[in-house]
C-alpha cells in the first residue's frame, strides 16, 4: 500500500510539473474595438476566454511541432499579449505583443470566422515561439515557417498557396510553408530542425546540412514535381 501511494504521488507531481511547464506563459487578452462592429463581434462570437484557450492550444502544437518538450529547449517566452483594435490589415506581432484587426473580424464570412481567427492565432504565436536566426533570418523563410505551422494545424485561409505555387522559395508566407512542407516530407522533423538551427544565427546552407542539397535545387526539385 506504501508503495501504491507513494507511486501515486509521484505520478501527481509528475503532471503537475508538466501543467506548470504548459502554463508558464501569461496570456493576456483585451477588446479595445468595442466602438466598433468588429470589436462587437469578436465579444459576441469569440471573446476573451476563448482566444485565451486558443492561444494556449496553438503554444502546445507549436512546441510539438518544434519538438521542443522541455522549458530548456524552447525560446523564452513569458508572455503573449493579443489587442483586437481599430486598425487596418489582418494583424501584426512585435514584441510578443499582436495586435488583430477588428476590421478583419468584421468582415470575416460568419463560416470562416474561427477556422480564420486561428489561422491569424497560430500564425502570430509562432513569432513568438520560433527562432530567427539572432534577427538574420531572411523574412521569407521567418513568415514561411509561421505559416508552415498554420498549415499543419489545419487552420488555413482559402487564399492559402496550392502546392507549386510561387516563383522563389524564399517569397514567403504560404508560397515558403507550402515549399518547407515538401522539405519536411523528405525528412520528418525537418522543419524542427531547421527552427533549432536558427538559435544563434542563419544559413541558407542549412537545407544542405540537413536534406543534401542546395535550397536551389530543392526549389527545382519542388516545382517539378508540381509542373503538370
Amino acid at each position: 500500500m506504501a508503495r501504491f501511494l507513494l507511486s501515486l504521488v509521484f505520478a501527481s507531481l509528475l503532471a503537475l510539473a508538466t501543467v506548470h511547464e504548459t502554463q508558464a506563459i501569461e496570456y493576456i487578452v483585451e477588446n479595445r474595438a468595442l466602438s466598433t462592429p468588429g470589436g462587437v463581434r469578436y465579444r459576441d462570437e469569440l471573446g476573451v476566454d476563448y482566444t485565451k484557450q486558443r492561444m494556449r492550444d496553438a503554444t502546445e502544437f507549436i512546441w510539438n511541432l518544434f519538438k521542443e518538450t522541455t522549458a530548456a529547449e524552447r525560446r523564452d517566452t513569458p508572455r503573449i499579449s493579443l489587442f483586437v483594435e481599430d486598425r487596418e490589415g489582418i494583424a501584426v506581432s512585435s514584441g510578443d505583443i499582436i495586435h488583430v484587426s477588428a476590421k478583419y473580424i468584421e468582415d470575416l464570412p460568419a463560416a470562416n470566422l474561427k477556422n480564420d481567427f486561428n489561422w491569424v492565432l497560430y500564425h502570430e504565436i509562432t513569432h513568438s515561439l520560433q527562432r530567427n536566426g539572432n534577427g538574420q533570418a531572411p523574412t521569407g523563410v521567418v513568415e514561411g515557417i509561421a505559416e508552415f505551422v498554420t498549415l499543419k494545424s489545419g487552420f488555413i485561409p482559402a487564399s492559402f498557396a496550392k502546392p507549386g505555387d510561387g516563383n522563389s522559395w524564399d517569397e514567403g508566407y504560404s508560397v515558403t510553408a507550402r515549399f518547407l512542407d515538401y522539405c519536411n516530407g523528405l525528412k520528418d522533423g525537418f522543419v524542427a530542425e531547421l527552427n533549432k538551427k536558427m538559435i544563434d544565427g542563419y544559413s541558407n546552407d542549412f537545407f544542405n546540412q540537413l536534406l543534401g542539397k542546395t535550397v536551389e535545387q530543392l526549389w527545382t526539385d519542388y516545382k517539378a514535381k508540381y509542373a503538370n
